[in-house]
């Protein structure tokens, strides 16, 4: 299925504001039963988003075994993501579809925010979780100004609301044109914990105000620490 793509950065929309930088869900796509397609600001100068302090582990954990990896983590709500290889340490915000059939994005004025997809699976849980992140805003790079360089094997932990810790293992990173998205790939419900990192990537469109394609990383759940 073709991506629609929109065509201009715009502050509000006579139905819901979305800043120009929503996630934009058309009913018709496969899988998860939605296609993302995530918009853009104008573009600023290259840079890494500080890291804040990082978050204390659940005190007292037990390691997941190989069949709770393979059936999924009972669902919690994610708090935090980390991935140290980009210095991301941040905190979940929850996305819903508004009623023009978008995403809405996370707040633009806190560019160190990853939001997750709540209607769909909680990261950890059996199928496919999507987390998307600002690659940047109107104020400088924002949480996903990297996520282009993180490589095969990372490590992606999701710290969750019932105390356990979701560790993810990067299969692959690619960059997807907006117009051929292949939403089959990356939205299709998984017979196991699987996870979707997705920003904004390729050139910048500036007649368009958006970049051209998506970087969406695929990863798979490695281990998991549950309360003892």
């Amino acid at each position: 299925m073709a991506v629609q793509q929109q065509s201009k950065d715009t502050d509000e929309e006579p139905a819901r504001p979305t800043l120009g930088r929503s996630l934009l869900w058309p009913a018709a796509a496969v899988g998860l039963g939605l296609l993302l397609i995530y918009n853009a600001v104008d573009p600023v100068a290259d840079g890494k988003p500080a890291a804040p302090p990082a978050v204390s582990a659940p005190s007292s954990t037990a390691n997941a075994p190989a069949e709770v990896l393979r059936a999924g983590l009972p669902r919690s709500e994610p708090t935090r993501l980390k991935i140290q290889q980009i210095a991301v340490d941040a905190p979940f915000t929850p996305l819903s579809i508004g009623t023009s059939g978008r995403l809405d994005p996370p707040p633009p004025g806190n560019s160190n925010l990853v939001g997750w997809f709540q209607e769909g699976v909680t990261p950890g849980e059996k199928g496919t979780a999507i987390v998307a992140g600002h690659l940047d805003t109107k104020t400088g790079p924002a949480v996903f100004a990297q996520l282009s360089e993180v490589k095969r094997g990372t490590r992606v932990e999701v710290v969750r609301k019932d105390g356990s810790v979701a560790t993810f293992e990067v299969d692959e990173v690619d960059n997807f044109s907006k117009s051929n998205f292949p939403d089959d790939r990356v939205y299709a419900d998984t017979a196991e914990p699987q996870l979707r990192l997705i920003t904004c990537g390729g050139e910048y469109d500036k007649k368009a105000k958006d970049y051209e394609e998506n970087v969406v990383v695929f990863a798979h759940l490695a281990s998991a620490t549950t309360k003892s």
